[in-house]
């Protein structure tokens, strides 16, 4: 006779409780604004929370099919060591404390999704849920912006559609809606081009990210289509070249985007008026310079972890007394670390998400399924959205990179060879 606890581990174990979590779990991360909007942040965060506890219980009944060396990223490890250990030096210990739990908790998530489903069955997922939360958006934004002509204020949403933006949609600012439409548009294109989606519900898909995306009026978007799209045609070109001279064009590759970058840091008022982004850079440059004094009283280890800004905490609410603003995040996921937990943390992260990038596409660039495409786009996206937004710090973007570090690990990484040793074989090949 079956016992429950055999009933409950094969319901864990099972396709479908993968397949369910996998889309409650996007869901939840991706819809956390709304959420938290409709309800209360003390449900969001019970939600995160049983999601942890459902999927470490995936991954216990799982785990003889798991490797030990290859559950999480060491540089992800680091980083979660690092952020923890701030707490002992923080200036508020118990907001560090909770503010790491959260950071910890949305990487629990994104390692559960990425061990229990492979990579075409995330960007199906994933691509599901943002159609949902998109389609959800749009009617929002039409019933407030023309049918009742009226702003959803515990939305966010502050009903401009009919003129012309900016809008929100489910996802508190345009800069996040643009941010997710880049996100959406990139996974729809790979569902489509992997032949998972057909071109009647991708076409649409993509149409209704990008109108989202252009009404959003935000200035980083055509900065991120622009680095995605450029990187898209660059990966393209690196795999249909002969293997021979693979290795030569990457290097190029890395020289132009080494150029490409200087280039823009000479020219960038010039650039700042193109994209006619002015007033929001000036307010951008302003924060930095005054949170670059801050850095400066604790350059190594920083003031502390506490994701997004409050003004109840120092040194956010001196900054933002300075500043004569209410920021929530130093709009830049680097000097947000680096201020939060100080060059240490900086080094981290960056090697979490450079590592990452790095294996990631070298990957795509010689495996033949496009599906491998999603992971760097992602990451490009995440790098470049960084330099204007701390996105790539919490919530959905934090998902999303520890989702993507996690898939270039078990792509390509020094724990296949000991695997490999461990098991008597050989790692899998490119193909």
């Amino acid at each position: 006779m079956t016992t429950p606890r055999r009933r409950l581990a094969r319901t864990l174990a099972s396709v479908e409780m993968a397949r369910a979590y996998s889309a409650c779990a996007l869901l939840s991360v991706f819809g956390s604004f709304a959420i938290a909007a409709l309800t209360s942040t003390a449900t969001l965060n019970t939600i995160i929370a049983v999601l942890c506890v459902i999927g470490v219980g995936i991954l216990w009944v799982r785990r003889e099919e798991l490797s030990p060396l290859r559950l999480a990223p060491s540089t992800l490890l680091a980083f979660l060591a690092w952020t923890l250990a701030s707490a002992v030096w923080s200036t508020a210990s118990a907001a560090s404390l909770k503010a790491w739990a959260a950071l910890a908790g949305y990487a629990v998530i994104a390692v559960v999704v990425g061990h229990i489903r492979d990579t075409l069955q995330t960007v199906r997922a994933l691509g599901d849920a943002l159609r949902i939360l998109l389609g959800a958006s749009l009617i929002a934004e039409i019933m407030s912006g023309i049918l009742l002509d009226m702003p959803f204020h515990f939305l966010g949403i502050q009903g401009e559609l009919a003129a012309g933006g900016p809008i929100q949609g489910l996802f508190g600012t345009r800069n996040m809606l643009g941010f997710i439409a880049v996100i959406a548009v990139i996974t729809f294109v790979v569902e489509w081009r992997s032949q998972s989606l057909s071109a009647a519900i991708a076409i649409p898909s993509v149409v209704v990210a990008g109108f989202l995306a252009l009404f959003s009026a935000s200035p980083t978007v055509l900065v991120l289509a622009a680095a995605v799209g450029a990187a898209s045609v660059a990966l393209v070109i690196v795999r249909q070249a002969p293997a021979a001279r693979r290795r030569p064009l990457q290097w190029a590759i890395g020289g132009v985007v080494l150029a490409v970058l200087i280039t823009i840091a000479i020219f960038r008022t010039r650039v700042i008026a193109v994209l006619d982004a002015g007033s929001d850079f000036n307010i951008r440059v302003e924060l930095w310079s005054n949170l670059l004094t801050y850095v400066q009283q604790r350059p190594a280890q920083g003031w502390g972890w506490f994701g997004l800004w409050s003004d109840a905490l120092y040194p956010f609410n001196s900054i933002n007394y300075f500043t004569q603003d209410h920021h929530g995040s130093a709009l830049n996921a680097f000097f947000d670390t680096l201020l939060q937990v100080g060059a240490g943390g900086l080094l981290l992260f960056s090697l979490l998400g450079g590592v990452a990038l790095v294996r990631s596409w070298l990957v795509a660039s010689v495996r033949r399924s496009v599906v491998y495409a999603w992971t760097p786009l992602v990451l490009v996206a995440l790098a470049v959205d960084s330099v204007f937004e701390s996105f790539t710090l919490v919530n959905a973007g934090w998902f999303l990179l520890v989702l993507c570090a996690l898939r270039a690990g078990q792509s390509r990484s020094w724990r296949e060879n000991i695997d490999a040793v461990q098991t008597s074989s050989t790692p899998l090949p490119d193909r």
